[in-house]
């Protein structure tokens, strides 16, 4: 099989980046983030945009869609597809192996599955209309109109399944052209649920440790809303919980922790779906960097090393 893409992809907390980051300095690849929050400027402890990932061998592996878009802007499906194919088609001008990496489902589903997306202006009837409807409403509907999607929990907020909605519907008479096709060879990374559990535990307190409260802090001074950072994701939306007085450290950090926990089994979930659609996923134990290589070689390259 003519392959024309690698995909690193597996739960939080499991070293997906540095392992996507020292596969390409073996084979040569330029990195693309899947990652629904790094795409965002000054927002890089509480998601995780350790920058040092990408330094291997005293080479900094060249990444995209990280550090993109402002935190008062809006990034939605439809941009990360648009960026997703531009620096695919650039990586491979350069001769180079491009990588797409993350653990934001919905992103690397639309890419793998190759959905049909086109940019909308958001109906702001509809939305308003959309709004008296419940999360699981939305998400029984969103599931209607779009047939490959067959798992919405990553759809965690209900601002966000709203406007896929709203582009699944626009998306019924109009289709993105000139897209080039896209072949994956698929790896994922996992752990036992235990050790993910530990992983995340460690994590979350070296990253409380070292100003993750204090990034928030920042973003709400710059003029970021309390209803904005629910919309950034678990550690945004605790934090600030936290902030807002209406929870203490003690009950922030617990319950923050117990939710990335419940995260991290709802993504192995959703890319335990995504092989029941027929998405083969070589699945590694941890970030075994000989292992992933081992694979590449005999699949991508369809060789045996």
């Amino acid at each position: 099989m003519n392959y024309n893409l690698i995909t690193i992809l597996g739960p939080t907390a499991v070293g997906k980046t540095r392992l996507a980051a020292e596969l390409a300095f073996k084979f040569s690849g330029e990195i693309i983030s899947a990652d629904s929050r790094q795409v965002y400027k000054k927002m890089d402890i509480g998601t995780g945009k350790d920058l040092n990932d990408y330094l291997v061998a005293g080479n900094r592996i060249p990444y995209h869609l990280i550090d993109v878009i402002e935190p008062s802007d809006e990034f939605n499906l439809f941009l990360f597809n648009k960026l997703f194919y531009d620096a695919f088609l650039e990586i491979n001008n350069k001769n180079k192996i491009p990588i797409l990496t993350g653990g934001t489902g919905l992103f690397l589903h639309s890419i793998l599955k190759q959905y049909e997306l086109h940019e909308v202006e958001i109906n702001k009837l509809k939305y308003a209309e959309y709004e008296k409807l419940s999360l699981n409403e939305l998400c029984d509907k969103l599931k209607v109109l779009n047939s490959n999607m067959h798992n919405t929990t990553d759809l965690l907020i209900k601002e966000r399944v709203i406007k896929a909605i709203l582009i699944a519907e626009d998306n019924l008479n109009n289709k993105i052209i000139n897209k080039p096709e896209i072949n994956s060879f698929v790896i994922g990374v996992k752990y036992d649920r235990e050790i993910i559990k530990d992983r995340i535990t460690k994590r979350l307190k070296e990253r409380l440790k070292t100003g993750m409260i204090e990034e928030v802090e920042k973003l709400l001074n710059s003029g970021i809303t309390f209803d904005k950072l629910n919309f950034f994701g678990l550690e945004y939306k605790f934090v600030g919980l936290y902030l807002k007085g209406e929870l203490n450290y003690n009950d922030m950090y617990q319950k923050l922790n117990s939710s990335i926990h419940a995260f991290a089994k709802r993504q192995m979930t959703w890319f335990r779906k995504m092989e029941k659609e027929g998405i083969h996923i070589q699945w590694i134990e941890g970030p075994d960097v000989l292992k992933a290589a081992e694979l590449i070689e005999e699949n991508y390259f369809n060789k045996i090393i």
